[in-house]
């Protein structure tokens, strides 16, 4: 399993770098459920100049090497607003159930 402090220091090193709104783990880690061969699933949530949120959250992995195996998900604040009030169930369980690493 992947040690939490060291989750918690990429999430430190992506707020230092790209000053995300929030940064919410989610997934296996957030629920205390991990196994030997689960990923981590992170929500960053901000806004940036890339015309893809995938373009951003491969930005992100090429400049953070996370050292553990990662789903990275890149959200903008609007666009996760927009998806709330569209009723998301995956969104509002990530917000609902996650754990804040930053902001």
């Amino acid at each position: 399993m992947i040690n939490r402090n060291k989750i918690r220091k990429y999430a430190r090193d992506i707020g230092k770098r790209f000053h995300p709104d929030r940064i919410i783990l989610f997934g296996s880690y957030a629920r205390g459920s991990a196994e030997e061969d689960s990923d981590v699933d992170i929500l960053v949530i901000m806004e940036h100049d890339n015309p893809r949120n995938v373009d951003q959250a491969i930005a992100i992995r090429l400049q953070l090497d996370a050292a553990f195996p990662m789903d990275l998900i890149v959200k903008r604040p609007s666009e996760v607003s927009e998806r709330l009030s569209m009723k998301d169930t995956f969104l509002s369980s990530v917000l609902q159930d996650g754990q804040v690493l930053y902001g």
